[in-house]
């Protein structure tokens, strides 16, 4: 039986994002299409169904690593920025999408807040499942 952590991401994703089309609390804002994701892109992304695609990219992060944040999501999606003549250096990501994306999953019951030692966010039962569907 197949396993969210064994089988491909990209096919899982774009399976799983088309799921996440039909949610209302996935909704992309107005003002994605205006921003980049990262301080080491140089242009905002031009696909049209991009915000999907990266919820469940982040969806499919929470699920493998348990508790994760914004933080630990920032430098996952993060790159090297070139720097004209100077060596490239590493960049996290933007938070805000990050953060709306998990913002937009907690409304739609999938993940929740967690304070213990490892703060951040974590699957509930109900998102453990809606993510397994998938891996069939």
């Amino acid at each position: 039986m197949a396993n969210v952590k064994t089988i491909r991401s990209d096919k899982y994703n774009l399976a799983l994002a088309e799921a996440l089309k039909e949610i209302p609390e996935f909704d992309k804002p107005e003002w994605a299409d205006f921003v980049k994701t990262s301080p080491h892109k140089e242009r905002p992304s031009i696909e049209p169904d991009f915000w999907h695609k990266r919820a469940a990219s982040i969806l499919r992060q929470v699920y493998i690593k348990g508790t994760v944040g914004v933080e630990r999501l920032r430098t996952r999606y993060g790159g090297r920025k070139k720097r004209g003549s100077r060596p490239a250096e590493f960049r996290k990501s933007g938070g805000k999408i990050i953060r709306l994306i998990l913002q937009q999953a907690e409304s739609a019951g999938l993940v929740e807040k967690v304070k213990e030692k490892r703060s951040g966010r974590k699957l509930t039962q109900k998102g453990k499942d809606f993510l397994e569907s998938f891996a069939k």
